[in-house]
């Protein structure tokens, strides 16, 4: 008998026994195929949850930021900035299309001046109410990206608790009913509540200068009212001078008009919501008001006999920077109008003139002087009066009806003298 050689023995398939519900055939290998996409299902899952909490971070850290500084623009920088991509500016141009878009459905002119008369100080506390949600909405997302445990919330947070929990920090200064457990929920806690604070005291100071700059604008409109007519025209400002037998007067008048158009200017140019804000009495707009004062400017700056054109060059100067520069805030592009002063219109304008006494200049290059002073300011004054639904004044009082300080709704028994 042959013994098994080192050959042999290596040839030999030693068998051990399997432990038991183990088996050597293919029958196991789907169970195992099952196990890896678990787990690759498992780790996409976590890499999907991580990039939608960083676009949280990011997306909240974004509105946030932005939020903030676009308040900072609107109610503390002095000067409007140039870009328009900001929210402030695009909540403006929206807004007022559709409330003007609502406001030609009414029929009636009165209710639709006052229908208008809403927009300005409503859309003052919807900016407000706009920008506090913007900060509930990007510090919600801060805290939803962080993944943190809240206080008194079983389970895992949803987004809800994490926005009640803003919005009671940001309106509230925290109620403490919900309250992050880490150390990256309780400095965002902190940083929203400085945010909130910080915005209250923007705006306790920028209403009262809103309303503040209204009421100064509206004390000179008001009382153009007794010297122009309503609405105040040119020829009509110039008439009752004349009439009032003292035209020295006028060096007083422009003087301060001069100071009334510079407020207006560096007023409405750091806070364009005041443009919005409409007149409290019917007739009468700060836009008539301007467009009035440059037009008597420029009929005394081309040459009245008896009056300086020295002071109506000045408050031509102050008047036609303001409207330019104004219409490029508030205005867009200009649209075609009919001519404001066509030549029997300016006839007509002379001859009133001429029966107070005045002696207008009736030159070929007085004309040209005049054509070329209104090509300077109209098309602007025609922007802002078609955006802000303003009516621009004529040169000369159309007819004769009585100021607003003559009539009164109440009673009815004809204007007084």
């Amino acid at each position: 008998m042959r013994l098994p050689n080192a050959h042999d023995r290596a040839n030999t398939r030693i068998l051990l026994p399997l432990p038991r519900g183990e088996s050597t055939t293919a029958e196991s290998r789907p169970s195992a195929r099952r196990s890896g996409r678990h787990a690759l299902h498992g780790v996409a899952l976590a890499i999907t949850t991580h990039a939608v909490h960083s676009l949280a971070f990011v997306a909240g850290a974004t509105i946030v930021v932005a939020t903030l500084w676009d308040a900072f623009e609107t109610l503390v920088l002095p000067r409007t900035p140039g870009r328009r991509a900001r929210f402030t500016w695009l909540f403006n141009r929206v807004s007022w299309r559709l409330w003007t878009a609502c406001a030609g459905r009414i029929r009636s002119q009165q209710q639709r001046e006052r229908f208008l008369s809403v927009y300005g100080p409503l859309s003052v506390f919807v900016l407000l109410t706009s920008w506090g949600a913007a900060l509930v909405l990007g510090f919600a997302l801060l805290q939803w990206s962080q993944r943190e445990a809240l206080f008194n919330v079983d389970g895992t947070a949803h987004f809800f608790d994490d926005a009640y929990m803003s919005a009671t920090t940001l309106f509230a200064l925290g109620l403490g009913d919900v309250a992050p457990k880490g150390r990256g929920g309780r400095l965002l806690v902190v940083a929203e509540i400085a945010s909130s604070l910080v915005v209250l005291s923007m705006l306790f100071v920028y209403i009262p200068i809103l309303y503040q700059s209204f009421v100064r604008r509206e004390v000179r409109v008001t009382m153009l009212d007794a010297r122009a007519g309503s609405p105040p025209t040119a020829t009509e400002i110039l008439r009752r001078l004349a009439q009032s037998g003292d035209v020295s007067r006028l060096e007083t008048f422009f003087a301060d008009w001069e100071r009334w158009c510079a407020e207006l200017l560096e007023s409405h140019l750091s806070y364009p919501a005041v443009g919005y804000f409409r007149s409290l009495h019917p007739r009468q707009s700060w836009i008539a008001a301007l467009t009035a004062i440059l037009d008597v400017a420029s009929l005394v700056k081309v040459g009245v006999d008896g009056l300086s054109p020295s002071r109506a060059h000045v408050t031509f100067a102050i008047a036609r920077h303001a409207v330019v520069d104004l219409a490029q805030v508030l205005a867009g592009p200009a649209p075609a109008l009919a001519d404001r002063l066509p030549p029997h219109e300016l006839a007509l304008v002379r001859c009133e003139l001429e029966s107070v006494g005045l002696r207008p200049n009736r030159s070929r290059r007085g004309d040209q002087e005049l054509i070329h002073l209104r090509q300077s300011y109209e098309p602007y004054i025609a922007a802002l009066s078609a955006r802000l639904r303003m009516p621009c004044p004529s040169w000369r009082a159309a007819s004769r009806d009585p100021d607003n300080w003559q009539t009164s709704p109440v009673h009815h028994h004809g204007p007084l003298q």
